[in-house]
């Protein structure tokens, strides 16, 4: 039975559509040939990335950003007063 559901997911999996898949190959030439494929050495030869100073100055205010952020998130979820409803319960009528 369940590989009828398998399938059957396959089957529904395979008749989905993606619009930005189909906008991008619309966008290219229908006639071109496939990138060609390049061994990994290969790709790793290439310069080493070098960052500037103002890509030194940006990554440290996103990480400044990212680190208020996260103590913004630290506090509680449930404010006291809802916690102390809560721990009530409820009453039935």
């Amino acid at each position: 039975m369940w590989r009828a559901w398998m399938i059957l997911g396959l089957a529904l999996a395979a008749c989905a559509e993606f619009p930005q898949v189909d906008a991008a190959l619309a966008e290219g030439d229908p006639d071109a040939d496939y990138p060609e494929l390049l061994p990994f050495e290969q790709l790793l030869a290439g310069d080493e990335p070098q960052l500037s100073e103002t890509d030194d100055t940006a990554l440290l205010a996103r990480a400044a950003e990212l680190r208020n952020r996260a103590n913004g998130l630290r506090g509680p979820v449930i404010d006291r007063d809802t916690r102390d409803r809560m721990d009530d319960g409820v009453t039935e009528p």
